[in-house]
C-alpha cells in the first residue's frame, strides 16, 4: 500500500553536500510554517526556530559542532530549540506560577520541537530541498545558546543544514519491520532480524574497511551495523547536558 506521501517519506536520505544556490527567505518560512502544524501537547506549541543564512555564523556553527563542513556550505542552518521561555512569560502574564523546571515540562518540549521539525524535513523534501539533522549542536549548547542569544527556558535540541542537494543522497536501509512492530507484547527475539540487517547494512559499503579485533577468544568478525551501534551505546556522550540545561533554567525537577 502506497501513495505520493509515502513514497517520498520512504525516499529520505540525509544530504551533506548541497549547491551553492540560497533558498528562499519564504521557502523558510513556508517550511516552519508546515512544521507548526503537527501535533504539540496541549496545544501549548513548545519550540521555536532559529533561522540563519549568515556565513560567519554558520562557520562558527561548523567549529561547534564538530567540524561539519556541510554546515557552512549549507545556504541555511536551522536551530530546533524546545521552547519553555514563552510558557514563563504567559503565565507571568496571566498571573500563574510557572512550574516549568519538572522534567516532565521538558520532556514535553523535546517532543514537540522534535515532532515539529520532522513535519518541517518532510516539507522540505516535497519542495526538492535536502536536509540533514545536526546532533552535534548540543556539542557546546553553552556557547550555541550564546550564539543565538537564547533566552532562559530554550535549549537547542538539533540543528538541520538545508540547501539544494548537490546529488541525490544515498537512502540507507532500515531495520525490518519486524523488529520494531509489536503487536500485543514486545517480542525480545529478534537476533534473527538483526543479523540480516547486518547483512544488509555491510552491502551498502557504508562500513567499508572496518572490522572487529578477533582477540584470543574470538575469531575477527565482519563490522556491522551492531557493531557499529553497540560501540557508540558503549561510549559516555555529552555528560554535560544536565549542567547547562540546569544554567539554563530547566531544573530538572
Amino acid at each position: 500500500m502506497s501513495n505520493a506521501t509515502i513514497e517520498l517519506l520512504h525516499k529520505h536520505g540525509s544530504v551533506r553536500n548541497y549547491k551553492v544556490d540560497p533558498v528562499l527567505k519564504q521557502m523558510v518560512e513556508t517550511i516552519v510554517a508546515a512544521g507548526q502544524r503537527a501535533s504539540t501537547s496541549s496545544n501549548m506549541q513548545m519550540y521555536s526556530v532559529v533561522a540563519t543564512s549568515d556565513q560567519d555564523k554558520r562557520n562558527r556553527l561548523m567549529e561547534l559542532c564538530g567540524g561539519q563542513k556541510q554546515i557552512g556550505l549549507a545556504p541555511v542552518f536551522l536551530a530546533w530549540c524546545a521552547d519553555l521561555s514563552r510558557i514563563a512569560r504567559i503565565c507571568e502574564m496571566q498571573g500563574y506560577d510557572n512550574e516549568s523546571g519538572y522534567l516532565e515540562n521538558f520532556v514535553l518540549s523535546v517532543v514537540d520541537v522534535s515532532i515539529m521539525m520532522q513535519n518541517a524535513a518532510i516539507a522540505a523534501e516535497s519542495l526538492g530541498l535536502g536536509m540533514c539533522y545536526i546532533g552535534a549542536i548540543r556539542n557546546n549548547p553553552q556557547e550555541v545558546i550564546d550564539l543565538f542569544d537564547l533566552p532562559n527556558l530554550v535549549f537547542p535540541v538539533s540543528g538541520m543544514t538545508l540547501g539544494w542537494p548537490e546529488k541525490d543522497p544515498p537512502i540507507r536501509p532500515r531495520l525490518p519491520l519486524d523488529a520494531v512492530l509489536h503487536w500485543d507484547v514486545y517480542n525480545k527475539d529478534d537476533e534473527q532480524h538483526l543479523k540480516a540487517y547486518d547483512q544488509e547494512m555491510i552491502a551498502t559499503g557504508i562500513y567499508k574497511g572496518r572490522q572487529v579485533s578477533g582477540g584470543d577468544d574470538k575469531p575477527e568478525a565482519v563490522y556491522g551495523w551492531t557493531e557499529h551501534t553497540a560501540r557508540r551505546a558503549s561510549k559516555i556522550l555529552r555528560p554535560h547536558l544536565r549542567e547547562v540545561l540546569q544554567k539554563a533554567g530547566f531544573a530538572m525537577k
